[in-house]
This record gives structure tokens, sequence and C-alpha cells, in this order.
């Protein structure tokens, strides 16, 4: 798989702990020169796909029932807003804490070609619910070359 620093948004960054809806990580600037020649509303609309991969590196702990889902998001702004408005692109379900152990893949999906367009600034919601976390880290970035690896059994 290979990374590009300008395709990450998080590199074994804490998961915000409340219970909320908050940013994780970095932003990428899709109308940015970093980007260039991506304009906004083009990306993921290639010859080749790219996808956004979400993994635990710190397996998340809480006091409580707590769940975590992952929102791919774009604003027209770069504090991407956390109250609603921004534009969620794809969503994984919540994921109950048991689950989010370190090395689960949250997230490894072809970047969602849809209307609405892609607005300038993309970034990772971390919708916390249920209960506040008291640990947690994750990895979230771009690829366009995801791992897919999987073992199988001799007897297949």
């Amino acid at each position: 798989m290979y990374l590009d620093e300008r395709n990450e948004f998080a590199d074994d960054v804490t998961i915000p702990t409340p219970i909320a809806r908050a940013l994780l990580g970095d932003v990428i600037d899709l109308g940015g020169a970093a980007f260039n020649p991506v304009v906004p509303g083009d990306v993921g609309q290639g010859k080749t796909p790219m996808y956004l991969v979400v993994q635990i590196t710190t397996a998340v702990t809480s006091a409580g029932a707590a769940t975590v889902a992952f929102e791919l998001s774009s604003d027209a702004q770069a504090a991407i807003a956390v109250d609603g408005t921004a534009t969620i692109h794809y969503s994984t379900a919540a994921i109950p804490k048991a689950t989010l152990v370190v090395g689960y893949v949250a997230a490894t999906v072809a970047l969602p070609m849809q209307t609405p367009a892609y607005e300038r600034y993309l970034g990772i919601i971390a919708n916390v619910a249920a209960a506040a976390l008291t640990a947690g880290k994750a990895n979230a970035f771009l690829t366009l070359d995801p791992a897919k690896w999987s073992a199988y059994p001799d007897t297949i």
C-alpha cells in the first residue's frame, strides 16, 4: 500500500473522547496547490478509484458502552462543521468499542462519486456516542492501493 503525506487525515491520532462529533486529525484542501490539478468536486472520479482507509492503532476504551462512527465529510471551510451542516459522503455504522481493537480496519471504501459534489475541504469526523471514550487512536488516509490481502485455510 502506498501512502502520500498530502492524502493523510490522521497518523496515530487520538480519537476525540467526549460524546460528540469531532474532526479527526487534519483536512485535505481539494482546491489547493498540493492537490493540483484536482478541483473541488472532482475527487474520486478518475480512471483509478481512490480509497478511504480508517485503521485503529490503539484500542478504543470507555467506561460505558461507547460506539464510534467515522464520516468522510467535506465543507467550504477548513474547520469542517461538526454540527451536521457539512456534506457527508460516507459513514460507517456505529462500531462498538469492543470491536475497535488494534489493527481493526473500520473502513476501506472507494470514494463515492456522487451529487452533491465534494466541497473544497475534505476530512474525517469521529462520531462518539453512548459513552465517552477513555482511549483510542486511528490512522485515516486516502490511497490508490488499499491492502486487501486475506488468509484462507488450505481446505478451500
